[in-house]
């Protein structure tokens, strides 16, 4: 069927994140009842564990790391270069996006490209800002969410919770942030230096298996 043939990634990409967000809802929840056993409490059902803070976090905890990478990405992308990785533009190669009034005019060329220097200058940048905004989309909910999660655990305890604003300065928020963050930052960089000297066959990830390691970008 063309139309799997012609989505088929992101289809393919779309189940495995239906297949690990249900793993990661019933491992959790589990992991909860038996946290409510030790502690002599009701054991939450699975709707409720769903809509706890303490799933909402952890789900946006991991969204906001990966939004930053590709938002950080993007954007570091369009400046540095990295000669001889296929994730890197050839710093030789003349600008592609030049004159963008001109290229409007060419066939099949976005037509919000015709729709002034405005509208040209957001288009030419909103895959940036589109990834900004769920980065922070994703950390606003990952915040407040911990907070709430903190709030009831120091409820519990007999203490006295943190405020919202007061949470940003908790450790806790940033440990959970930073220990994502840096994984995705390893993790882009080493591609971009593994894609140098190593190849996939007819991934556009990489450069093409005969491509001399020197040849920048995957083109």
């Amino acid at each position: 069927m063309r139309m799997i043939r012609d989505n088929g990634l992101t289809i393919v990409l779309l189940l495995l994140f239906a297949l690990s967000i249900a793993g990661q809802m019933f491992a959790g929840w589990q992991v909860s009842i038996e946290d409510a056993h030790r502690h002599g409490g009701d054991a939450m059902t699975l709707g409720a564990y769903v809509l706890s803070p303490e799933f909402v976090s952890s789900v946006f905890e991991n969204w906001e790391s990966e939004f930053l990478q590709m938002s950080a990405y993007v954007i570091l992308t369009t400046a540095l270069v990295q000669r001889g990785s296929a994730e890197s533009k050839d710093p030789d190669a003349p600008p592609r996006d030049h004159d963008l009034a001109a290229q409007a005019r060419k066939v099949g060329a976005p037509s919000i490209l015709r729709w002034g220097t405005m509208w040209r200058a957001l288009y030419s940048r909103s895959l940036g800002i589109a990834l900004s905004l769920l980065f922070l989309a994703s950390f606003v909910i990952h915040w407040t969410q911990s907070a709430r999660a903190a709030a009831n655990e120091a409820t519990e305890h007999g203490q006295q919770p943190l405020g919202l604003i007061a949470y940003l300065g908790d450790p806790q928020l940033w440990f959970e942030s930073f220990q994502n963050w840096q994984s995705e930052f390893l993790s882009t960089a080493v591609l971009i230096v593994l894609s140098i000297f190593l190849r996939q066959r007819e991934s556009p990830e990489s450069k093409a298996v005969a491509a001399p390691h020197a040849e920048t970008g995957s083109a």
